[in-house]
């Protein structure tokens, strides 16, 4: 064993400690693999086939590289992206970010709620205002276990790893050509109404919660005086959690490419999805969806009320107690899935307001992260900057047309 291993508490030593070092980045990743996601990827394999592959891949390679940044934010300062902003800006200006970043988190936590609710109704035929109150209940003893070790983030891998195999078994029922999928690699459009599908699918991968609440969960994660370390298990951690979140949304958009495109018209809603499931490739697989829905949702609610509490936590210093966050989000939710005829609607509604919310997330984490008194050692590269700065611009910008054109 060598002196600067013998040095580390037994707890963080050899393979065992590399393992207690993994996680953050699996509960952040739950933002890319939410009903959002599936909306998208199931519109988009079923309108353009595999054309917008290379987006979904893009996208996905792009939100690797700015929870990546976020993680190193918070082990290189010890604070989260919120409390980093508190620092830097001024009052008025922290106050705004805040009041963005808690309509960020409830829009959030509202497309999850009613995604979660959604699926329960197609699995059970339950009316959605209870399928809510269950996901509300359950999503709220789920944040409980944070409290006891590693039981929420295993949790979080647990459901992840459902939906996982959900659409893997979705994609092997579908028997998709492996040559036309692979052409779908190549970066093109077919028209107008695939750039915007484009950007939808970008704008529904990159969640501003998710930057705010990875730095959150790094900032004291692992033995404070081995960062370095720490940082080297946070890149394999970001690699991994957000390969299996890249595998899922490839998985989504080539089932529904494989069994949908060319059978005529798109389905527009996520029950839509489920009946189109049922009828291609029969009740196994429509039952796999509702399950990998239902996962996706509950796991992405849980992260949506834990990133409220670490944004109001960062920003203001101010904590409220977990249950009335939690009611802040059901009981408006519940009045939606009440009224409404057409849940899928209220769900990309809020993914439309997410969308203002990215650039006030994005751009604060690659000004911060390019400063060398804020980051020591751990400043980004030039050519890191130069990339997540480029990425920001095209996000935005993405996101502008899908808010124009759309």
């Amino acid at each position: 064993m060598t002196e600067s291993a013998a040095a580390l508490p037994r707890p963080w030593r050899g393979r065992a400690g590399w393992l207690r070092l993994l996680g953050p980045a699996f509960v952040a990743s739950v933002a890319y693999v939410d009903p959002g996601n599936f909306a998208t990827n199931v519109q988009g394999g079923a309108r353009f086939g595999f054309l917008l592959l290379w987006v979904v891949v893009a996208a996905n390679l792009t939100g690797m590289l700015l929870q990546y940044l976020s993680a190193k934010l918070g082990i290189a300062t010890r604070q989260s992206l919120a409390e980093v902003c508190r620092e830097s800006y001024p009052r008025p200006v922290v106050w705004a970010l805040w009041v963005q970043g808690e309509i960020v988190a409830i829009m959030t936590d509202l497309a999850e709620f009613v995604g979660g609710a959604v699926a329960l109704t197609l699995l059970f035929g339950w009316p959605l205002p209870f399928g809510g109150v269950v996901i509300a209940v359950a999503s709220l003893l789920l944040l409980m276990t944070r409290e006891r070790g590693r039981w929420f983030e295993g949790t979080v891998v647990t459901l992840l790893a459902v939906v996982l195999l959900a659409f893997l078994y979705q994609t092997l029922r579908a028997q998709a050509p492996l040559g036309d999928v692979a052409s779908g690699l190549v970066p093109r459009f077919a028209g107008g109404e695939s750039v915007l599908l484009g950007s939808g699918i970008i704008g529904a991968t990159v969640m501003p919660h998710a930057l705010y609440l990875h730095s959150a969960l790094t900032r004291s994660h692992g033995p404070r005086d081995r960062r370095e370390r720490v940082l080297r298990a946070q890149r394999l951690d970001v690699l991994l959690a957000m390969g299996i979140a890249g595998a899922v949304n490839v998985a989504v958009l080539v089932s529904a490419g494989a069994l949908f495109h060319g059978g005529g018209s798109a389905p527009g809603t996520l029950q839509g999805a489920y009946s189109r499931y049922a009828e291609t490739a029969g009740p196994v697989a429509a039952a796999a969806f509702a399950v990998a829905l239902l996962a996706a949702g509950l796991a992405s609610s849980s992260v949506g009320v834990y990133a409220g509490e670490v944004i109001m936590q960062g920003f203001l210093r101010r904590r409220i107690p977990r249950i009335v966050r939690r009611l802040v989000v059901t009981v408006p939710a519940l009045v939606v899935l009440a009224l409404t005829h057409d849940p899928t609607r209220a769900l990309v509604l809020s993914q439309v307001a997410l969308s203002f919310g990215i650039p006030f997330a994005l751009i604060p984490l690659v000004l911060a992260t390019r400063r060398r008194d804020l980051m020591g050692p751990w400043v980004n590269r030039p050519v890191t900057t130069a990339a997540a700065g480029a990425a920001a611009v095209v996000i935005v910008g993405l996101n502008v047309a899908l808010l124009t054109l759309g």
